[in-house]
């Protein structure tokens, strides 16, 4: 299992997923372009000392990223139409997030092969995308018996 990241804007969300990723042992997909410089210097800024513990993917675009996936695609959105209590993982999936201003395309969004909704409160937009991506990391290594030893 991985996680993906769509165009991420923000470096400190990244460090806190890939601080995430290298705790439950996950990998960890950059789709660039990304909205910051991608540095030893950004890396430290933003908490990202985990960064050696990851295995850290950069693809050039989305057709790069499109090339080497061989999971199915999760995406998580708010526009999804399976709720995360009842969405179905594989040990194989690539969880995917949206970049945290746009999300994703409309041709990403089709490409999908599973959209997830993490039910919130009414009138609530949505959750930061760190907080969202350990929620649904968790549950699919909860039902996959990924839980690191």
């Amino acid at each position: 299992m991985r996680i993906a990241l769509y165009q991420p804007d923000i470096a400190g969300n990244v460090g806190a997923i890939l601080r995430t990723a290298a705790c439950l042992g996950l990998g960890v997909d950059l789709i660039e372009p990304m909205g910051f410089t991608w540095s030893d210097k950004a890396l430290a800024r933003s908490g990202m000392d985990y960064v050696g513990q990851v295995d850290v993917v950069r693809h050039m675009d989305w057709a790069a990223f499109l090339a080497q996936v061989s999971g199915r695609i999760v995406l998580l959105t708010t526009k999804g139409a399976v709720r995360l209590d009842a969405a179905v993982f594989a040990e194989d999936d690539v969880l995917l997030m949206g970049s945290e201003g746009a999300g994703v395309p409309a041709e990403v969004h089709a490409r999908a092969d599973v959209r997830v909704l993490i039910p919130m409160r009414a009138g609530m937009r949505s959750m930061n995308i760190s907080v969202a991506t350990g929620i649904v990391a968790a549950e699919a290594l909860r039902q996959t018996g990924g839980w690191p030893i």
